[in-house]
């Protein structure tokens, strides 16, 4: 009645002021003027293909391309293969990882069709690295929830936005290698990010990010063109549909419009330009991770007696009912330790939160796989959702701990674990995202000293940062400590057999001892 209440005084004005008209004129245009007022918009139909070479050939050279999937789970691959055919070059290529050396992005990349990668994680793509310290790649690396909320910014017609995420870091100073000269020394470096100060943290600017084409893996389109994906291989898929100019969906399945319900669809069809149906699916397991039978245990090696030790007091850092993000090793391993009276949600970054076991053999799904890109199952009321969604909840303080790797950590906090300039570069993944969120709990897992003896927790890093002041606490296989972040290190506890005197030497930087100092606990 309100809408109709509205119309109604829209004709009155109508009249008043067209009140000389002659009486044909008015009344054709207030005729025109009222049916719009109940009408429905044409819906633009996308258009469906059955060749996925057809869909992407007006893809021309310097494009730049938004590409689905985490690791190998809900890549394009047909669309991918496609780009192959088509032989299109000197391409941006927007995406979390670049795949594997044969399979996905890595295709193109062997082929040199990409020019540049924007993304966050290098992974265990072999000629991906190579390129870039040879100076043959440009890669603009992001944090991944960053890069995650650039694209959803971008689609969301949204130019720029702020962020706590990698503030005293190389992407906020600028200076960060995106393409070496051969020579080793930098050719292009990043630009330094504006920042400003609201309630009292620090934030940068980052701007969003659009394409001029999108390659997408859904499960399913409906003869309308909406889509609906399947589990973990939503990812980065569902903001980047929103973000290109040509939206191009590849499906396994066509199906009738009414299929789905209206309020499971996933991405509606005014998001969507192009849809193919997919040929064939080789769905290649990055990570193809079963749960153990039980068998004889084997005998541990010093390696394996020290990492289980950290574990086991990693563990007891879980507390009943938090949600908690773990990273790849031993975070991950001591989720095989919680207790069994209590309940902890772990929530994984590219899209699940209700995280469960390995599967076994028969359960194992290439739709499901956690951050670590290995094959897991979920827990019941486990929910999925997108890669922006992700971020969002770590972003806002929503998960309680994060529990993560170093390769340095500093006195007051910083946190260094993501590459070693000129030799080691595997991105910062999520990393510099989750220690970014002012309610998160961060825990550190490491070895206490590196190969050699080389201290790494120190006065100062000397790796490029992850985060700044981030850390609140240090576990080791020979000592606990908390961090303050003005205070410095208290140190906690300690190993049976060990002083404070021998931590202390193999410590690079000074710490307070605990008047309540005990035991490192285990559980």
């Amino acid at each position: 009645m309100a809408a109709f209440r509205a119309v109604c005084r829209a004709e009155n004005l109508f009249l008043r002021t067209h009140h000389r008209m002659p009486l044909n004129v008015l009344t054709h245009q207030q005729s025109k003027a009222c049916s719009c007022y109940f009408s429905t918009s044409i819906q633009r139909s996308s258009q469906f293909y059955s060749d996925p070479t057809e869909a992407v050939k007006d893809i021309p050279d310097g494009a730049t391309i938004l590409v689905g999937g985490f690791g190998l789970c809900g890549i394009p691959e047909n669309l991918i293969t496609s780009l192959l055919k088509t032989g299109v070059k000197g391409l941006t290529a927007v995406s979390n990882n670049a795949g594997v050396d044969n399979f996905g992005l890595g295709l193109l990349l062997q082929t040199k069709q990409i020019k540049r990668m924007i993304s966050s994680y290098v992974g265990e793509n072999a000629e991906f690295e190579r390129q870039y310290l040879a100076g043959e790649l440009e890669v603009e690396l992001t944090p991944q929830g960053t890069l995650a909320e650039r694209i959803r910014a971008g689609g969301a017609g949204i130019p720029a936005f702020f962020t706590a995420t990698a503030y005293g870091t190389l992407i906020q100073e600028g200076g960060s290698p995106i393409k070496y000269n051969k020579d080793g020394s930098i050719a292009i470096a990043s630009e330094k990010r504006e920042v400003r100060e609201f309630q009292g943290r620090h934030y940068i600017m980052e701007k969003a990010i659009t394409g001029d084409f999108a390659l997408i893996k859904a499960w399913k389109a409906d003869k309308a063109g909406n889509i609906v994906f399947r589990k973990t291989a939503r990812n980065f898929n569902q903001p980047m549909c929103k973000a290109a100019k040509t939206t191009v969906v590849e499906v396994e399945e066509v199906v009738d419009v009414g299929t789905f319900a209206a309020e499971d669809i996933h991405i509606p069809s005014i998001y969507v330009q192009r849809v193919v149906k997919g040929v064939s699916y080789e769905k290649r397991i990055e990570k193809r991770t079963i749960r153990k039978t039980e068998e004889k245990p084997k005998p541990k090696k010093d390696a394996d007696i020290v990492r289980e030790r950290i574990i086991r007091r990693a563990a007891l850092e879980f507390e009943d009912g938090m949600y908690a993000n773990l990273g790849i090793g031993i975070p991950m391993l001591a989720s095989n330790f919680i207790k069994p009276e209590i309940t902890v949600h772990l929530q994984s970054e590219n899209g699940i939160l209700g995280l469960g076991p390995y599967p076994t053999e028969d359960a194992v799904d290439a739709d499901l796989i956690n951050a670590g890109k290995e094959t897991v199952t979920v827990l019941p009321g486990a929910a999925y959702f997108s890669s922006d969604e992700s971020f969002a909840m770590i972003r806002g303080g929503h998960i309680n701990l994060t529990m993560l790797g170093a390769m340095q950590v500093s006195k007051h906090g910083d946190l260094a674990n993501w590459m070693i300039p000129g030799k080691m570069v595997k991105g910062m993944g999520g990393a510099m995202d989750l220690v970014a969120s002012a309610g998160t709990k961060v825990v550190v897992t490491m070895e206490h000293s590196a190969k050699g003896g080389k201290h790494k927790i120190l006065d100062k890093c000397s790796l490029p940062l992850t985060g700044k002041q981030c850390v609140d606490r240090i576990i080791t296989e020979k000592a606990v400590f908390d961090v303050d972040k003005t205070k410095g290190l208290t140190l906690i506890e300690v190993w049976e057999g060990l002083t404070p005197e021998d931590i202390k030497a193999c410590t690079g930087t000074d710490f307070e001892v605990s008047p309540n100092l005990k035991a490192m606990q285990q559980i």
